[in-house]
């Protein structure tokens, strides 16, 4: 099991690398992570939604992804508190207290989805969530030393040196778990590091005196993890731009954010730079393309996007001839209304959209979960991507649809003079055909980027990283 001394400290990004090393040895591997916090999700072909860092690492281990890699999910909703999923499908919604009292009833779940993964894999490696020193939330854990005791997994602690005061992490984490639950440490990482390595050899040895744990290795920073897609928004919030100059896609950081993945085959492409516009930020007036992305709580960020006075950024954006793109959640919140008639966000009630499109959205309390495929309606280019959300729009510029399945379905809606366009589908830029149809529109030439086989050459290079700098075999021998 790997845990972590602290969030982002790098944990799904060692699990996805092992995982790829472990599978070119031969080794059946599978990923899991008993419980998520994230609004980053994906869709499982079973129909079923996980988090998307374990899909992610699923894709390492060269699998498909199972709803039993990451058995609960949580999706923050704001005030709403967390929209609680187990294997694949929504349970309820739960505050942070109430969520609590929960876990012991789940944990039997969490279990037989570990122990139907044992049975598939020859290793099966383990991520923990936030810190393993969370000693508050020890009672009834399930996500870290609570499940590692559970199914007396051996732990390696991941610590993040680019934060500063790794020393201290590790050496801390011990000191303040209960000693039963530190016996279960058995080595520790050092992750991110910058510079000449041996002048942190006295540091690696401290830890591992001061503790008695195997120093396993001192992991480099791995520059192209930036390539790979992110688990969630907390790393966005530092970011500004990406990309190599050229046209501007503008993104407005809302509080809720989610799927922000869509974006990144835009990232990649070196005649683009994608903005993400923090809060108190005005859209910039040079930006070609406005792209308003998912949400886990739609009218609370539509009362964010209006809060920040964004909605008149957009009315002078379209005046000057700019293009609006809104997926899911941004969908919605383009349209003249969003009903909540059963409270799926909160309170009950009936919120007035931005009007940049004739169609209206009531939610509803089944969500849609789904694979899908098919092709943009004026070009025909083919896309691959999901479907994730609850509500349905309809309206006058439904008759408009952007994109149409191989089922014969419709999806989205266009405007009338072609410059505001809603879908319900992520993943629409992942097909080189569909993002060039996108750019073409920007006025953007398309470059040579294969985004998917950038991802596989990007998780073959963390592999290869991963094997020259942590001890692969020693890690083995922690599991037999």
């Amino acid at each position: 099991m790997i845990q972590g001394t602290g969030s982002d400290v790098g944990k799904s990004l060692v699990v996805a690398a092992l995982a790829r090393a472990f599978a070119n040895r031969g080794l059946k591997v599978a990923p899991f992570k008993p419980q998520n916090m994230s609004n980053n999700a994906a869709v499982t072909a079973e129909g079923g939604e996980i988090g998307r860092a374990q899909a992610l690492q699923a894709r390492a281990a060269r699998l498909s992804p199972s709803v039993d890699m990451n058995p609960v999910l949580l999706k923050p909703q704001g005030a709403a508190g967390s929209q609680v999923i187990v294997q694949g499908e929504v349970i309820g919604q739960a505050l942070a207290r109430d969520y609590q009292s929960w876990k012991p009833r789940l944990m039997p779940r969490v279990l037989k989805s570990f122990a139907r993964l044992r049975s598939r894999a020859d290793l099966v490696l383990i991520e923990g969530a936030g810190s393993a020193a969370e000693v508050n939330l020890r009672a009834g854990d399930i996500a870290n030393m609570g499940f590692a005791r559970a199914v007396d997994a051996p732990v390696v602690l991941v610590g993040d040196i680019d934060r500063g005061g790794v020393i201290a992490q590790l050496v801390g984490c011990q000191a303040v778990i209960e000693p039963s639950d530190a016996a279960l440490i058995k080595g520790f990482i050092v992750n991110k590091f910058r510079g000449d390595p041996s002048l942190f050899e006295d540091g690696m040895a401290f830890v591992a005196r001061r503790t008695g744990w195997r120093a396993l290795g001192l992991l480099p920073f791995f520059a192209d993890a930036a390539r790979l897609p992110a688990e969630d928004a907390f790393g966005l919030r530092g970011q500004n731009a990406s990309g190599q100059g050229g046209v501007k896609i503008a993104v407005p950081l809302l509080p809720n954010i989610a799927n922000f993945d869509d974006l990144d085959p835009l990232k990649a492409e070196p005649g683009v730079s994608v903005i993400f516009i923090p809060p108190g930020a005005p859209l910039p007036g040079d930006a070609r393309l406005v792209i308003l992305p998912g949400s886990k709580a739609t009218i609370a960020d539509l009362m964010a996007f209006r809060a920040e006075g964004w909605h008149i950024d957009l009315a002078a954006h379209l005046r000057r001839g700019g293009r609006v793109l809104g997926v899911c959640g941004g969908y919605q919140m383009l349209g003249r209304s969003i009903a909540d008639p059963f409270g799926v966000e909160g309170r009950r009630g009936h919120t007035e959209g931005l009007g940049l499109l004739d169609v209206a959205t009531v939610l509803g309390a089944q969500k849609k979960l789904s694979q899908t495929r098919g092709e943009c309606v004026a070009e025909g280019a083919p896309f691959d991507g999901y479907e994730m959300h609850m509500g349905e729009t309809t309206g006058p510029d439904c008759a408009r649809p952007a994109l149409r399945f191989d089922d014969g379905r419709l999806d989205g809606a266009v405007s009338r003079d072609g410059l505001v366009s809603g879908v319900y589908v992520h993943g629409l830029f992942t097909r080189e055909q569909q993002r060039a149809v996108w750019l073409r529109r920007l006025e953007v030439e398309p470059s040579s980027l294969r985004y998917e086989a950038q991802i596989d050459e990007t998780l073959d290079a963390l592999a290869e990283h991963i094997a020259d700098h942590v001890d692969l075999d020693q890690l083995l021998e922690l599991a037999r």
